[in-house]
């Protein structure tokens, strides 16, 4: 099994339940794929580098997982005919400084993933 990063992102004018949503959609090819989840990273939403689809904004979200070759064939497909998703970039990790720089990326994005929201933080100590 081989390490990638999917990043995609999805329309703006989507609201924060079908945007969840359509994550689980890519999720669920994974599992159907058999590739190993390891982490997601939900960068939120992103001015675009340039108009895509009319869209100048997107919400950004970055899979990390290990999955067999011939399963980024079905992840792809399904992002292509997927009309919310608006771009996205597959990116193969195999020399061993690369494999060493996805395991601090996975880290970083389960440690962001654990981190409470900022908000609750500020309650926490606001009841204290």
């Amino acid at each position: 099994m081989n390490c990638y990063e999917t990043l995609f992102v999805v329309k703006p004018t989507l609201t924060e339940e079908e945007t969840a949503a359509e994550i689980a959609k890519i999720k669920d090819v994974l599992a159907k794929v058999e590739a190993e989840l390891l982490a997601t990273d939900d960068m939120g939403m992103r001015r675009l580098a340039y108009p895509v689809q009319k869209n100048d904004r997107g919400y950004y979200t970055v899979l990390f997982y290990k999955a067999n070759g011939d399963a980024i064939a079905e992840i792809e497909r399904n992002l292509k005919i997927n009309e919310e998703v608006i771009k996205f970039l597959t990116v193969k990790y195999v020399k061993n400084k690369e494999i060493a720089q996805f395991d601090k990326l996975v880290a970083a994005a389960g440690k962001k993933a654990e981190a409470p929201a900022p908000e609750a933080k500020a309650e926490e100590t606001t009841e204290a």
